[in-house]
Protein backbone atom coordinates (compact mmCIF):
# COMPACT_ATOMS: atom_id res chain seq x y z
CA UNK A 1 0.00 0.00 0.00
CA UNK A 2 1.22 3.35 -0.87
CA UNK A 3 2.59 5.82 2.02
CA UNK A 4 4.14 8.96 1.98
CA UNK A 5 7.43 6.99 2.11
CA UNK A 6 7.22 5.71 -0.65
CA UNK A 7 5.34 8.37 -2.75
CA UNK A 8 8.95 10.61 -1.64
CA UNK A 9 10.97 7.64 -2.89
CA UNK A 10 9.59 7.08 -6.12
CA UNK A 11 10.15 10.86 -7.01
CA UNK A 12 13.65 10.28 -6.16
CA UNK A 13 14.23 7.10 -7.08
CA UNK A 14 13.00 8.13 -10.41
CA UNK A 15 15.00 11.69 -10.60
CA UNK A 16 18.02 9.10 -9.86
CA UNK A 17 17.79 5.79 -11.56
CA UNK A 18 15.32 7.42 -14.73
CA UNK A 19 11.81 6.87 -15.05
CA UNK A 20 12.41 4.19 -17.48
CA UNK A 21 14.29 2.19 -15.22
CA UNK A 22 11.76 2.84 -12.45
CA UNK A 23 9.14 2.03 -14.55
CA UNK A 24 10.35 -1.42 -15.21
CA UNK A 25 11.61 -2.61 -12.46
CA UNK A 26 7.80 -1.76 -11.31
CA UNK A 27 6.33 -3.17 -14.06
CA UNK A 28 8.72 -7.02 -13.48
CA UNK A 29 7.30 -6.98 -9.88
CA UNK A 30 5.38 -9.98 -10.03
CA UNK A 31 3.27 -10.73 -6.87
CA UNK A 32 6.34 -12.37 -5.06
CA UNK A 33 8.81 -9.23 -5.58
CA UNK A 34 6.48 -6.50 -5.35
CA UNK A 35 7.14 -6.14 -1.48
CA UNK A 36 10.59 -5.82 -1.82
CA UNK A 37 10.02 -3.00 -4.52
CA UNK A 38 8.33 -1.22 -2.33
CA UNK A 39 10.42 -1.83 0.53
CA UNK A 40 13.07 -0.53 -1.52
CA UNK A 41 11.50 2.31 -2.50
CA UNK A 42 10.36 3.00 1.02
CA UNK A 43 13.53 2.72 3.01
CA UNK A 44 16.32 3.00 0.48
CA UNK A 45 15.17 5.98 -1.39
CA UNK A 46 12.24 7.48 0.81
CA UNK A 47 13.82 7.20 3.93
CA UNK A 48 17.87 7.90 3.54
CA UNK A 49 17.77 9.05 -0.60
CA UNK A 50 15.52 11.94 0.71
CA UNK A 51 17.86 12.79 3.98
CA UNK A 52 19.21 15.88 4.04
CA UNK A 53 22.91 15.03 5.31
CA UNK A 54 24.25 14.37 2.08
CA UNK A 55 23.99 15.55 -1.39
CA UNK A 56 22.99 12.88 -3.94
CA UNK A 57 26.42 12.91 -6.00
CA UNK A 58 27.75 12.10 -2.65
CA UNK A 59 25.57 9.49 -1.89
CA UNK A 60 26.57 8.29 -5.46
CA UNK A 61 30.00 8.41 -4.81
CA UNK A 62 29.81 6.23 -1.34
CA UNK A 63 27.29 3.77 -3.05
CA UNK A 64 29.64 3.40 -5.88
CA UNK A 65 32.75 2.36 -3.89
CA UNK A 66 30.31 0.02 -1.61
CA UNK A 67 29.27 -1.80 -5.00
CA UNK A 68 32.42 -2.69 -5.93
CA UNK A 69 33.63 -3.52 -2.65
CA UNK A 70 30.24 -5.97 -2.44
CA UNK A 71 31.20 -6.89 -5.76
CA UNK A 72 27.24 -5.87 -7.22
CA UNK A 73 28.22 -5.41 -11.06
CA UNK A 74 24.52 -4.82 -11.80
CA UNK A 75 23.50 -2.54 -9.61
CA UNK A 76 26.90 -0.54 -10.02
CA UNK A 77 26.09 -0.29 -13.26
CA UNK A 78 22.76 1.37 -12.23
CA UNK A 79 24.27 3.55 -9.68
CA UNK A 80 27.31 4.74 -12.07
CA UNK A 81 24.33 5.77 -14.61
CA UNK A 82 22.71 7.38 -11.66
CA UNK A 83 25.69 9.25 -10.58
CA UNK A 84 25.90 11.03 -13.79
CA UNK A 85 22.27 12.26 -13.45
CA UNK A 86 23.43 13.16 -10.14
CA UNK A 87 25.95 15.68 -11.70
CA UNK A 88 29.18 13.46 -10.91
CA UNK A 89 31.49 14.11 -13.88
CA UNK A 90 33.56 10.96 -15.28
CA UNK A 91 36.63 12.19 -14.03
CA UNK A 92 34.74 12.07 -9.93
CA UNK A 93 33.83 8.53 -11.48
CA UNK A 94 37.40 7.74 -12.37
CA UNK A 95 38.49 9.00 -9.16
CA UNK A 96 36.09 6.47 -6.95
CA UNK A 97 37.03 3.84 -8.90
CA UNK A 98 40.76 4.13 -8.45
CA UNK A 99 39.97 4.36 -4.65
CA UNK A 100 38.12 1.64 -4.56
CA UNK A 101 40.53 -0.67 -6.69
CA UNK A 102 43.54 -0.02 -4.21
CA UNK A 103 41.22 -0.86 -0.88
CA UNK A 104 38.79 -3.33 -2.55
CA UNK A 105 41.57 -5.11 -5.08
CA UNK A 106 42.28 -4.45 -8.45
CA UNK A 107 40.07 -6.79 -10.16
CA UNK A 108 37.48 -5.32 -8.67
CA UNK A 109 38.31 -2.10 -10.08
CA UNK A 110 39.16 -3.30 -13.52
CA UNK A 111 35.90 -4.95 -13.66
CA UNK A 112 34.30 -1.32 -11.93
CA UNK A 113 36.29 0.32 -14.96
CA UNK A 114 34.99 -2.00 -17.43
CA UNK A 115 31.53 -1.58 -16.62
CA UNK A 116 31.76 2.54 -15.83
CA UNK A 117 33.38 2.84 -20.04
CA UNK A 118 30.13 0.96 -20.85
CA UNK A 119 28.03 2.95 -19.20
CA UNK A 120 30.06 5.92 -20.00
CA UNK A 121 30.13 5.26 -23.93
CA UNK A 122 26.25 5.27 -23.76
CA UNK A 123 26.21 9.01 -22.84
Amino acid sequence: MPSNLFDTGMQVRREVLGDAYVDKAMRNADPFAAPFQEFATEYCWGKLWARDGLPRKTRSMVNIGMLIALNRSVELEVHIRGALRNGCTPEEIREVLLQAAVYCGVPAGGEAFRIARKVLSES
